[in-house]
């Protein structure tokens, strides 16, 4: 049809191949993950996760520190804190740890976003995402109570200096609660990004090893998504947009590329994906195997994500890769 075409011609020399690149990954697109824990001077290695550390406050600014010279514009905490109890009272506590690292790093990098991981499944004493039914083993979450919970606990991290709220719990109406006591509270221009369509996936397993959130009984498959529905997923962020939510999440990313395609296209609102635990742990476990070129690797995968609609991506690699990207 096209007899004269030959599209070899664009990729004979690599600057060519750069002019006529569709999809360009840059640090700008990356969020770091960073895990708080109380105490001074504690950096414990997160077994299942090689290179991802539980850190004190003290290391998390250092860490800070480190991620904004390498040009990634943003962080999302994530606190495992001394106590849980059924109330998840250190996730809504002036006194958290969220809190203490988010003004923490204010304090010593005040150019650099802190997204606030806004869930209570790392505060409960059972594991999971909010109020349980009494003596109910299944994992059953009590909805509404649990949104008064989240609305505590955002209004407690804006107040400590968190740029952006993410509340990651697949609560029903849980943007607009949040997104109410914001602005009740005078954080009218806090950011909400709501992790829209998150689904119950087995790719989460070493995060419940660095974060020490595993539900004691039960799963979350009553609040998270059901991995073969796509659908749900764009009635979710409809849903997430009427309340009020400012940007969308999909999590996990690898196995959901299309979701991540379906959400771009149905919305002008940002889009992120989560690049989970589980992604980075089969990476990097096959990379210490010399099973593959672990650089190429991450940079296709990540290249991917972005390809597929994300604006931004959360990950465990931001720093390899900004250190890659920079070379």
């Amino acid at each position: 049809m096209f007899p004269n075409q030959r599209p070899r011609r664009l990729r004979n020399h690599p600057q060519l191949r750069r002019m006529v690149r569709e999809t360009v990954l840059t640090t700008s697109d990356l969020i770091y993950p960073l895990f708080a824990v109380p105490g001074d001077g504690f950096a414990k290695e997160v077994r299942s996760m090689p290179g991802v550390f539980q850190l004190s406050i003290d290391k998390i600014v250092e860490e800070a520190k480190e991620v904004y010279d390498l040009g990634i514009p943003a962080i999302i905490l994530f606190g495992i804190p001394a106590d849980k109890d059924m109330d998840a009272t250190g996730a809504w506590h002036d006194h958290g740890i969220v809190q203490k690292a988010a003004t923490a790093v204010k304090q010593a990098v005040p150019d650099l976003i802190v997204m606030a991981d806004t869930c209570l499944c790392e505060y409960t004493s059972h594991g999971h995402c909010g109020y349980l039914e009494v003596g109910d083993l299944t994992g059953r979450v009590l909805n509404d109570p649990t949104l008064e919970l989240l609305k505590k606990t955002a209004v407690s991290q804006a107040q400590a200096g968190a740029d952006i709220i993410a509340p990651s719990g697949m609560m029903d109406g849980f943007v607009q609660a949040i997104r109410t006591g914001l602005d009740e509270a005078g954080f009218e221009d806090t950011p909400i990004m709501s992790y829209a369509a998150k689904y119950a996936s087995a790719y989460y397993g070493p995060f419940r090893d660095a974060a020490d959130s595993a539900p004691q009984f039960g799963d979350r498959r009553t609040y998270q998504m059901d991995p073969g529905n796509a659908r749900e997923a764009i009635k979710e962020i409809e849903l997430d947009i009427a309340e009020g939510a400012d940007m969308l999440m999909v999590k996990p990313a690898l196995a959901y590329m299309d979701i991540i395609w379906r959400v771009k296209e149905a919305t002008n609102l940002p889009v992120a994906a989560y690049n989970v635990s589980g992604e980075y742990s089969m990476v990097k476990a096959a990379a210490l195997n010399d099973w593959i070129d672990e650089q190429r690797v991450v940079l296709e995968t990540l290249t991917g994500f972005k390809r597929a609609g994300a604006d931004m991506i959360l990950t465990y690699h931001a720093k390899d890769a900004a250190r890659w990207l920079g070379a």
